[in-house]
């Protein structure tokens, strides 16, 4: 089967205020042996290694935003060739990476209240899709619409829980989704994550899986929000219904974090409140013909950005190198793709797209984390290729 074709215009895949935004991200050119800190002017991308070397490297500093505004950069690259490149999957051209490198990968988890519901029908059901309809009517039967209003760690959350303890209906998901301490998990390792235009990576044995798109903050070893950008947190439902402890398993595998299409500088008249109520956009369009449109709207987030970010890095949770952290996702796919009670999963070749207009559009097509190109360039590669081409100095500057 052909490889599907990935849209990549850069007016389809930059937010529509471009101009306007510092946009950053990683760039790999196959006559440089390692990737090289690029930023968006125009209509190309320029070379701003010199600030770096690594992205974590630039988000350290607080005059980051500026520092790229005032860059003087070296070469460019034309942003529609590099895009038409990363698409195709051309590794004898010049072509986009994930745009984080260094920081710790992270996730926030039950943020919303949907979602915490839909992880609760996935524990009762013990993983089996099949049985999901029945249980999402008899619960929501009970519960009605009080999880949606209710800030998790208020004196209404702790109430709340009580009364589902009372009626049978605790859960693991509730307790982490209404109790003051929020679920944060490593989602996977450091450069681990995929970019714009790579396969994203499904494991062979799941039957009922989904994206889940995000908004993603990048943030700094000393918690501030330097940047934010769009991510799919592929996630696996049969595997994590099983059981809870099976996170690992249903999260961290290969291609299965994917991060872009570049991260947006916090500065420069651009902030976390500018993205505050943002709605994040989904659409899966299948090969087979089956098509999906939903959203996630970050302004029914039961926990504020910031109590997010200060639960991941803090005095008992250091990061020298930064975080990057999902912040959840208020979909949960329910749409029968085949029988009926047999809800959404993915199949191979399915184009999935995350966007938001302050952002842009990640992009990505689904095949098995198996079947995906195999991660193979981890730290050691990249400060060896660091090495080689002189940017060590770089980043003691």
């Amino acid at each position: 089967m052909a490889p599907r074709e990935i849209p990549s215009a850069p007016a389809d895949v930059l937010p529509t205020d471009a101009d306007a935004g510092l946009l950053v991200g990683r760039l790999l050119d196959p006559a440089d042996g390692g990737p090289s800190l690029v930023t968006v002017r125009g209509d190309v991308l320029v070379d701003v290694t010199a600030l770096g070397p690594t992205v974590s490297d630039l988000l350290e500093r607080p005059d980051a935003a500026a520092r790229v505004r005032g860059a003087a950069g070296g070469r460019s690259w034309p942003l529609g060739e590099v895009l038409a490149a990363t698409a195709a999957g051309a590794a004898d051209r010049a072509r986009l990476l994930a745009p984080v490198d260094l920081q710790v990968l992270k996730a926030a988890g039950v943020t919303f209240a949907d979602s915490m519901m839909e992880r609760v029908i996935e524990e009762r059901a013990g993983g089996a899709a099949a049985a999901a309809d029945e249980i999402r009517a008899r619960i929501g039967a009970r519960l009605g619409t009080r999880l949606e209003t209710v800030r998790a760690g208020s004196p209404e959350a702790v109430e709340l829980l009580a009364w589902l303890r009372e009626q049978g209906l605790w859960s693991q998901y509730l307790e982490v989704g209404l109790d003051p301490d929020a679920e944060i998990f490593t989602k996977g390792p450091v450069l681990s994550a995929v970019g714009y235009g790579a396969p994203v990576g499904v494991a062979e044995v799941s039957r009922w899986n989904n994206p889940e798109p995000e908004l993603v903050l990048v943030v700094a070893s000393d918690g501030r929000i330097a940047g934010v950008t769009l991510g799919n947190d592929v996630n696996l439902r049969d595997v994590e219904g099983r059981s809870a402890l099976l996170l690992p398993q249903a999260k961290d595998n290969n291609a299965s974090t994917a991060l872009g299409p570049f991260v947006r500088l916090t500065g420069d008249g651009f902030t976390v409140d500018s993205v505050r109520e943002a709605t994040i956009g989904l659409s899966v369009q299948g090969e087979d013909g089956f098509s999906l449109r939903d959203s996630s709207d970050m302004a029914r987030i039961s926990r504020p950005l910031e109590t997010l970010v200060a639960q991941a890095v803090s005095r008992r949770h250091r990061y020298p190198d930064g975080v990057v952290l999902f912040t959840g996702t208020l979909f949960a796919p329910t749409a029968d793709r085949g029988a009926p009670g047999s809800g959404f999963t993915h199949r191979e070749g399915d184009l999935v797209e995350i966007s938001t207009p302050l952002l842009g559009t990640l992009r990505n097509t689904v095949t098995t984390s198996e079947q995906a190109p195999p991660w193979e360039t981890g730290i050691r590669d990249l400060y060896a290729g660091f090495a080689r081409r002189g940017l060590l100095r770089a980043a003691t500057q």
